[in-house]
């Protein structure tokens, strides 16, 4: 039987949703139509995948709201009646904001969730996911409010507390929850005691191998040749490129040929933290062997995995990063910081390395360590597509989510 829900993600289509858009094929595999909804346009420059396009033509928006969209919103709001229009008021007032203004806000956000609330009833949605914890999960909590159709919430991390206020409120009234990682679940289990909901899922987001796949084999790194590193995430400081950065002109330094390629680009489109960036490659005189590449399609990460001799990422903190699951399907050694839920992805020493995160020289050493080891290079990559094979591919999370869907009893996992 076709299941039609509500796919609300954030700014979408963005330069990290490519997992969200393999999820919703793994949905639509599984019977379950997803109908793309999204608060707002992200900046164009950011939006670079083949698939975008398509995307934004199969995505409602709700904001900016418009002069006819307001009237539709408010008259919705109307139709819901007294009972649901009191207890949309009554979230309001018992919202966990810190301020009046946060209290005005939230009214502000009311009118978004009946336009959200509208269009569920016109698409004749059973249920909506919101792929966020943060504001758009108070518009969900408050159009449910309205319309009484159910919500449930994925949570990506790296952290709770990076999605604002309120998260009692939007987690107690959640049908259900995925998180991506034991440790964001252990995490929710203190911070939320008393106000999850019952069917909470452990389902990390994942890649498709059927896509994510080497077209010709892996050319071990030669002494005298430049080495070739690739790094991919967004351009924010929590992605640690300013430590990789040390770590390249340490290598340099001992006398490694070394060139690296990033793609990620800041959430202003490259107006933001890639300034900063592009000035430390200056002043540390790297700008020969340093590229930004900016947010480029997933056929252009494909290539700069298969062009490297090795994959590194120096985050401070994450939930457990696709671009890494991506980088161990293409059978490349990898080298990454101990953050996050990068322990639930990778053994140490097995199928990839991790290393202290802000220690460059750690980074740099576990880097010239696989270089000059060829037969540590050689077991990391024979280990590193299997493991993801067998725990991270792209179906578990659209599996989880039927699953939730179809069975209403208390699920924890």
């Amino acid at each position: 039987m076709l299941r039609r829900i509500g796919f609300f993600i954030p700014e979408f289509p963005g330069q990290t949703h490519i997992f969200l858009w393999r999820e919703h094929g793994a949905l639509a595999e599984l019977g379950i139509e997803a109908e793309f909804v999204s608060t707002s346009r992200p900046p164009a420059a950011i939006a670079s995948h083949a698939w975008a396009d398509e995307a934004r033509e199969k995505t409602e928006y709700l904001l900016p709201l418009g002069f006819t969209d307001t009237f539709a919103a408010a008259c919705e709001i109307v139709k819901a009646g007294p009972k649901r229009i009191a207890r949309s008021l009554a979230a309001i007032t018992a919202a966990e904001v810190q301020s009046p203004l946060g209290r005005l806000r939230m009214l502000a956000i009311l009118l978004v969730a009946g336009k959200l609330a509208r269009l569920a009833r016109r698409a004749k949605w059973t249920h909506i996911h919101v792929h966020s914890c943060a504001d758009a999960a108070n518009v969900a909590a408050l159009a449910s409010l309205l319309s009484g159709i159910p919500y449930s919430l994925t949570l990506h991390g790296p952290t709770l507390e990076g999605y604002g206020v309120n998260q009692r409120q939007k987690w107690k009234s959640a049908a259900f929850a995925t998180v991506i990682s034991k440790r964001l679940y252990d995490d929710i289990e203190i911070k939320l005691n008393g106000a999850k909901p019952a069917r909470i899922a452990i389902a990390p987001m994942g890649v498709d191998l059927e896509q994510i796949r080497r077209n010709r084999p892996y050319i071990p790194w030669k002494q005298g040749e430049p080495c070739r590193l690739f790094s991919c995430g967004r351009l924010n400081p929590v992605k640690g490129h300013d430590l990789l950065l040390q770590t390249v002109e340490m290598l340099r330094d001992r006398g490694f040929d070394v060139h690296l390629q990033i793609a990620g680009e800041d959430e202003l489109g490259g107006d933001g933290y890639r300034k900063a960036l592009e000035t430390l490659i200056w002043r540390k005189k790297l700008t020969g062997c340093v590229e930004l590449l900016g947010a480029v399609p997933e056929t252009r990460v494909r290539q700069g995995l298969e062009e490297a001799h090795i994959f590194v990422l120096a985050s401070l903190n994450e939930g457990i990063s696709v671009a890494i699951m991506e980088a161990m399907a293409m059978e490349m050694p990898v080298i990454v910081t101990d953050v996050g839920g990068n322990s639930e992805l990778i053994d140490d020493g097995l199928d990839a390395i991790l290393v202290q995160p802000q220690r460059p020289e750690e980074m740099a050493a576990a880097i010239e360590r696989v270089l000059l080891d060829e037969d540590l290079s050689r077991r990391l990559r024979e280990a590193s597509r299997a493991k993801i094979a067998t725990k991270f591919h792209h179906r578990i999370s659209a599996q989880a989510i039927s699953s939730l869907l179809d069975h209403p009893g208390p699920t924890v996992s």
